[in-house]
């Protein structure tokens, strides 16, 4: 008996949505990068009566306020330069190649500083150095039996904002000094000691010169975070009487508001920074500094000897400035009445606390809001930055470096900048998204996109496409092939990205200060309105809630190779 062969049932055909995705993609990232810097440049040449003008734009050379607020801004910018540079360099050599002690630990706690909103530290140092209530001020009275009037510091100048930024942007320039020491191949050092180079000659005519476009690098970045900050200007600035540029930009917004001078003023912070981030790629690229990427042998380790004790107290220094007295003035205010009380039993009140978590009506909506905007604008961008990576890392289709170059152009868009663009883009009566959680949404993923396609894309290059198209021989299409293969081999970038953003996105003040109301308050906008009033226990309860937050989301981060087993590709 003889059966008929059974047909053969051809494979079913599955839908590739690559092209619907990328289309997608390519609206929306156009949307949320050429939109706002649209209507930055209409604005800017837009008159109080809808008319064209030129009259914003030549405020940028007559207004006095101003040209010296742009003055001060670039003075700022290249003392934080200098100051961190001088610190971080000399820190940075210590830790990666000397014998220091407990080095591992100290490049730990320096890299933890990251966490540290600027604005919190600058009221930190509120605490620390005001010169009437300031603790350091306080101890040095008491000591010296002087009046009220006396004062050994005084963190309202110029020197002090430069000092404060400082503090909190040297990181940058230490991590990116001490990763570039961590390549510098051993062989080089051990050639200039075989030919009778001393240790100080091998550091200054080999070591140095190969982490110096590491260094600049640095520097600029410095003065980049410098000339777009707002929140330590805004903190210790104003209350001295001076502006910086962008506490100029968000004065133009009182009553009554001058858009077009917001806008217009704008623009040339823009040009800086997008030139500031051609300067620091062309110093990355050179020559003198890929010579770093490659492999390198044991770091060569040069022995302090009697100089030990001196390292030791020159990091102990820095650290004490940037980490340990500022989070000590945050605890300690926190568990006092006043500033200036001692800490002791009689003293130690749980005041604050029950003030902020029990009595203050805008903790529990700022805290809500912050939860839902961090928890979204994390899952967002982490989805975004995963989709965009793989069509553009792939070249799945002709076109896909172009969502690459969208999602990484928002660095160029300083965090004040884009809030003037987002403002005026999308509280018009068109979407009227002003006064709602969904325009702050919107800023939080511009602004943090560039960070999680950068740090997936960099983990995209450690997995290899053998897999992907093995899944697409066997008929899945490009997008289930990366949610079923590339995204679970992904997994420590993917939550490591997504713990990073959270973070940032909590921590943002720039933009958020132009884009709040009082139905959409954040913790760090509440700090800064608490800042104005004065009420520095309750600033510091909710600074310590949101490092809290912080420093637990980022040790999950760090802990995710554990909780997921062997990672591929890079972690973040």
């Amino acid at each position: 008996m003889t059966t008929a062969p059974l047909a053969c049932k051809p494979p079913a055909r599955r839908i590739d949505f690559s092209v619907p995705v990328f289309v997608l993609l390519a609206v929306v990232l156009g949307v949320l990068v050429i939109l706002p810097l649209f209507w930055l440049f209409y604005y800017a040449f837009r008159g109080d009566d809808g008319a064209f003008t030129w009259e914003n734009l030549a405020a940028l050379f007559t207004d006095a306020s101003l040209l010296e607020a742009y003055r001060r801004t670039l003075g700022m910018a290249l003392g934080v330069a200098v100051l961190t540079c001088l610190v971080a360099t000399p820190m940075a050599w210590l830790v990666a190649r000397t014998d220091l002690p407990l080095r591992r630990y100290v490049r730990m706690l320096v890299t933890a500083s990251f966490v540290t909103p600027p604005f919190l530290g600058a009221i930190a140092y509120e605490i620390l150095a005001a010169p009437n209530s300031g603790l350091v001020n306080v101890v040095y009275r008491a000591l010296f039996g002087l009046e009220r009037a006396d004062r050994l510091v005084n963190i309202y100048t110029f020197s002090g904002l430069v000092f404060v930024i400082a503090c909190f942007t040297f990181p940058y320039v230490f991590t990116l000094v001490a990763n570039a020491l961590d390549k510098v191949p051993s062989d080089l050092e051990d050639a200039s000691s075989m030919l009778g180079g001393k240790s100080l000659t091998t550091l200054r005519k080999v070591t140095f010169p190969l982490v110096l476009p590491a260094m600049l690098a640095g520097m600029l970045i410095a003065i980049l975070q410098s000339l777009t900050m707002f929140g330590s200007p805004a903190i210790l600035a104003l209350p001295a009487g001076f502006h910086v540029v962008t506490t100029k930009i968000w004065s133009y917004f009182q009553f009554p508001p001058r858009l077009g001078m917001a806008a217009a003023a704008s623009l040339p912070l823009l040009l800086v920074t997008v030139a500031l981030l051609r300067a620091q790629k062309a110093i990355l690229g050179r020559r003198g500094y890929t010579v770093l990427g490659g492999k390198s042998g044991t770091p060569r380790v040069t022995e302090l000897g009697r100089w030990k004790w001196v390292a030791v107290a020159f990091v102990l220094a820095v650290l004490c400035l940037t980490i340990f007295m500022p989070y000590a003035a945050l605890l300690k205010t926190s568990l006092t009445r006043a500033v200036g009380d001692p800490v002791n039993f009689s003293t130690l009140t749980l005041h604050h606390w029950r003030f902020v978590l029990f009595e203050l009506s805008a903790t529990r909506l700022a805290l809500t809001n912050t939860l839902i905007l961090g928890l979204s604008s994390a899952t967002v961008v982490t989805l975004l930055a995963l989709v965009v990576s793989y069509l553009a890392g792939r070249r799945a289709l002709g076109g896909a470096s172009l969502l690459g170059v969208l999602a990484t152009a928002p660095v160029a868009i300083p965090g004040i900048v884009l809030g003037v663009g987002l403002f005026l883009s999308y509280a018009n009566p068109t979407f009227r998204l002003y006064g709602t959680l969904w325009i702050l949404l919107i800023a939080f993923v511009t602004i943090e996109l560039p960070a999680g396609y950068q740090q997936i894309s960099s983990a995209f290059s450690g997995v290899h496409p053998e897999l992907e198209e093995a899944s697409r021989i066997l008929g899945a299409s490009r997008m289930r092939a990366l949610w079923q293969i590339t995204a679970p081999l992904l997994r420590t970038s993917v939550v490591a990205t997504w713990c990073f953003v959270f973070v940032g996105t909590i921590r943002e003040l720039s933009a958020t200060i132009l884009l709040t109301t009082a139905n959409t308050k954040l913790v760090s906008v509440i700090i800064y309105d608490l800042n104005e009033s004065g009420d520095l226990g309750a600033i510091c309860v909710l600074g310590i809630i949101l490092l809290v937050v912080s420093f637990a989301v980022v040790s999950v981060a760090n802990a995710v190779p554990i909780l997921g087993g062997p990672a591929t590709g890079h972690r973040s």
